[in-house]
């Protein structure tokens, strides 16, 4: 037992240290309990197999298909749109919204979501951001506690609860906890917010490394001269190549894309393609082309070859009204060197479109923007070139840098567009999710739902591809839990757990169960201040099941004291993701979370432990 303690104190010190990765430290503590032979092999890795993390791996997934399909952020921007110019109502709704989509997805996720919407409609409102940020991160833990999947610990304490026996909780049992901790979160949070976060901060100025991809719209005005026009069943146009019809020397016109919506045959797994206008391309009907010039030459190559004029709201449901979108095809900006064997080369004979796949849109030459007739423009030294291809084609040209370099994280920002087309998928997907696992009557346990949806993300194309939803997978927190798991199964092995809740009941237990109730939350709430609530859970859990045991009361509001003590830590910026994640944004310092989330902090568990006998009794 000694030992084991000893292990298990040294991984909290490393954890509050921060100078190792915590996935390390869990995988060390293992092998250390293995090596001094306290757990056999298959118990050791039993945490692997558990239900829980493969659970929260397809949980992953699912959330970042709806963050890929742009749904979150729909939802998100619809209901914030309801806030206008209040800043009562912007703190409101933001603590409504985050909190409803934090009962489904990861809080983490939330935050991350909400964070530049929150940013951009405070600074709409005239309101102080910082007062919006820190109730924001608070928000997406309270809404974790909505439902079984909405954090880590709803579903530890499940685990913990059936294999001791008991009845399984269902998706919202969590449900009346979670609304009383956004009620009381809201109401504490307004005057504290106002007290000590409403002191007017200097913005930060700061520009990113690179530009967005709206942004380079806007600064080369691509929309101003850029048309789409859609070849229909009676165009002359059809079974053409591009090549063939010659548009730049017959009618000065640049084609710069072709795009064709396959959904005629399976509407469920409809896509959008975006292919390069390249020369041998054949024109099909249905295809819409995105095409560079003047309005008169536009309108007569229509004429020509009778073809269709769309606007933004009748061809691609996707489009939303917007011209471009960057799907499979983007832009960046690429600066000339000084070496490069390219100046004063004409942009037509450098070859762009053969060797690299791209297109060049545009020139800017200091403060001028060159747009027209760019094949015959010389290229100078410090010329930027804007240029659109596949995103492949865009990272292969990093590669050539003694011609150029390529400025910003074209790729980055390319993760960042959404398959907007695919939201109503997604959302069929997770409501058909919440479904299986809300109403007894399907017969599928909750992994078997979450793994279900998983896979119908990645088949019906709400990632580009399987290896995008690898990267939403957050594997330092898998191997996190996985690696502590075991960790409850050696503390009951040894005894330490056993220890610890008589330690516990002889010191509260003579109290009633309600003191020894309030000394676990405590006791939760106080290690999870510098462990995270994971880990805490894992380790809180079985000790609030034993200890109910003993005094012979349910230990459901027990198990329920440890996963809201471990989710509501406020009064650190390092306990729990959400709380960092708005550190930077909000120019926060450790101070303020002390300020703001202590005295939250301390007013939630008080509330808990009144509530939680009532709600769940003993």
């Amino acid at each position: 037992m000694l030992i084991t303690l000893l292990i298990l104190a040294a991984s909290a010190a490393f954890f509050m240290s921060g100078k190792i990765r915590s996935d390390l430290v869990a995988l060390c503590s293992l092998t250390l309990l293995l090596v001094f032979q306290i757990l056999t092999p298959e118990e050791a890795l039993s945490g692997f197999s558990n239900s829980v993390v493969v659970m929260m791996v397809g949980l992953f997934v699912v959330g970042g298909a709806i963050f890929q399909t742009g749904l979150a952020k729909k939802i998100s921007a619809q209901l914030l749109r309801l806030a206008g110019q209040s800043e009562l109502r912007l703190f409101l709704l933001v603590m409504i919204a985050t909190s409803a989509i934090g009962a489904f997805v990861s809080n983490t996720g939330t935050v991350a979501l909400m964070l530049p919407i929150v940013v951009s409609l405070a600074l709409r409102a005239n309101a102080n951001p910082s007062r919006l940020l820190m109730p924001l991160a608070f928000a997406g833990s309270m809404g974790g506690m909505m439902t079984l999947i909405g954090t880590p610990p709803n579903l530890i304490i499940q685990d913990v609860l059936t294999h001791a026996g008991y009845e399984p909780l269902s998706f919202f049992s969590f449900l009346p906890v979670g609304i009383l901790c956004v009620v009381t979160g809201t109401v504490v949070l307004l005057p504290l917010t106002k007290w000590f976060l409403s002191k007017k901060r200097k913005t930060d100025e700061t520009a990113a490394s690179g530009k967005s991809l709206s942004q380079l719209v806007q600064e080369y005005g691509l929309s101003d001269n850029l048309f789409r026009l859609q070849a229909v069943a009676d165009s002359s146009i059809n079974g053409q190549t591009i090549a063939e019809l010659d548009v730049r020397r017959r009618y000065g016109l640049n084609i710069l894309e072709v795009r064709r919506g396959e959904s005629s045959q399976h509407r469920f797994l409809k896509t959008v393609t975006q292919r390069l206008a390249s020369a041998d391309m054949v024109v099909q009907a249905g295809d819409i082309m995105y095409v560079q010039g003047n309005a008169a030459d536009i309108e007569r190559f229509t004429q020509d070859y009778r073809l269709k004029l769309t606007d933004g709201h009748t061809t691609e449901e996707a489009n939303g009204g917007r011209l471009l979108d960057f799907y499979d095809i983007g832009i960046a900006e690429i600066v000339l060197m000084p070496s490069s064997n390219l100046i004063n080369q004409r942009v037509k004979e450098a070859g762009f479109r053969d060797k690299f796949n791209v297109n060049v849109l545009g020139i800017r030459r200091k403060k001028e923007y060159l747009l027209q007739d760019l094949g015959r423009e010389r290229m100078h030294n410090g010329d930027v070139l804007l240029v659109q291809g596949a995103w492949q084609d865009i990272a292969r040209l990093s590669r050539e840098d003694e011609k150029w370099v390529v400025l910003g994280q074209p790729l980055e920002e390319a993760a960042k567009v959404t398959l907007d087309y695919k939201a109503p998928v997604a959302a069929f997907i997770m409501l058909l999710m919440i479904g299986m696992m809300v109403f007894d009557f399907i017969p599928v346990a909750p992994v078997t739902a979450v793994i279900i949806a998983a896979l119908l993300m990645v088949l019906t194309g709400c990632f580009r591809n399987v290896e995008a939803a690898y990267k939403t997978i957050n594997w330092e927190t898998i191997m996190l839990f996985a690696g502590m798991l075991p960790m409850s199964i050696a503390l009951e092995k040894t005894g330490a757990s056993a220890y610890i809740s008589s330690t516990l009941v002889s010191g509260l237990g003579a109290y009633g169960p309600l003191v020894l109730m309030a000394g676990i939350y405590f006791t939760t709430s106080l290690i999870t201040l510098f462990i995270s609530n994971t880990v805490t859970a894992v380790l809180m859990a079985p000790i609030a099941l034993q200890s109910a045991v003993q005094i012979g009361v349910s230990p459901v509001p027990f198990l329920f004291a440890v996963t809201v003590a471990a989710s509501m830590c406020f009064a650190s910026p390092f306990s729990t993701p959400p709380n960092a994640l708005v550190m930077p944004a909000g120019q926060y310092s450790f101070m303020d979370y002390v300020k703001v989330g202590l005295p939250l902090q301390i007013i939630m568990g008080i509330v808990m432990i009144f509530a939680l006998p009532l709600l769940f009794p003993f």
